[in-house]
């Protein structure tokens, strides 16, 4: 995701906010209403016009709408609030092999707090960490990673030192996946001791449908397994 795309979407998404708590707020009138479908076709044209990369028709959707919502306000015909663009840096990392919905999930967890940067594992730490080599290659992994939308940027990892790639990104908040074996407590002391004490740690609770790459390969294997003995 580019730095402008990144920026129209944070746009959007305190529109989309704005409005959905201007609905709830709305003088009950048949042109009040009006002014309000109004501000949701363009926010609907904003999210076309971003999908096809047009920036600059998005971000006029979004001011158009904006200043129909805002007449409103001044008017006194509802009440919201503007939330500020959320820029703040978020790092995942993980192998990212075979991608399933449960990454996705985890990605637009990632994106919900703010700029998703994501770690993509080396193949070598892959082979280290899991006994096994992954399906697809690094360079493979990191180009599916960085054309996901929620994704702002995807670098490799260092062989070494995992921590590198934090020292150079320098993130806001470090969000960890449900299941990765990491303490959140010795990761902070860790960063504390790299000069990142302001960078915070939290982790996603919850998970999509129990997805895991180790089985979905084993179900893989045992399905052609099945398959080669049924010939």
């Amino acid at each position: 995701m580019s730095e402008q795309s990144a920026r129209v979407r944070s746009y959007i998404g305190a529109l989309e906010s704005a409005l959905k708590e201007a609905k709830t707020r709305v003088s009950q009138s048949k042109e009040v209403n009006e002014v309000i479908r109004l501000a949701e076709l363009y926010l609907e044209d904003a999210k076309y016009y971003l999908s096809l990369g047009d920036y600059l028709t998005s971000t006029s959707c979004v001011a158009y709408a904006e200043g129909l919502i805002d007449a409103l306000r001044m008017l006194g015909l509802t009440e919201f609030s503007w939330k500020k663009p959320n820029t703040y840096k978020v790092l995942v990392a993980g192998t990212f092999d075979i991608l399933h919905p449960g990454h996705i999930y985890f990605l637009n967890k990632a994106f919900e707090l703010g700029l998703p940067y994501v770690v993509i594992s080396r193949d070598a730490n892959v082979l280290r960490n899991k006994g096994r080599s992954p399906v697809m290659s690094e360079q493979d992994r990191l180009l599916v990673v960085s054309s996901l939308k929620p994704v702002y940027r995807a670098v490799l990892g260092d062989l070494e030192d995992y921590l590198k790639p934090l020292l150079e990104i320098r993130p806001d908040i470090v969000l960890l996946g449900p299941d990765q074996p990491v303490d959140e407590a010795s990761l902070v002391k860790e960063l504390e001791k790299r000069g990142l004490s302001s960078t915070k740690v939290a982790r996603v609770k919850d998970r999509l449908n129990d997805y895991s790459s180790t089985r979905i390969i084993r179900r893989a294997c045992s399905i052609l397994n099945d398959s080669s003995k049924a010939t």
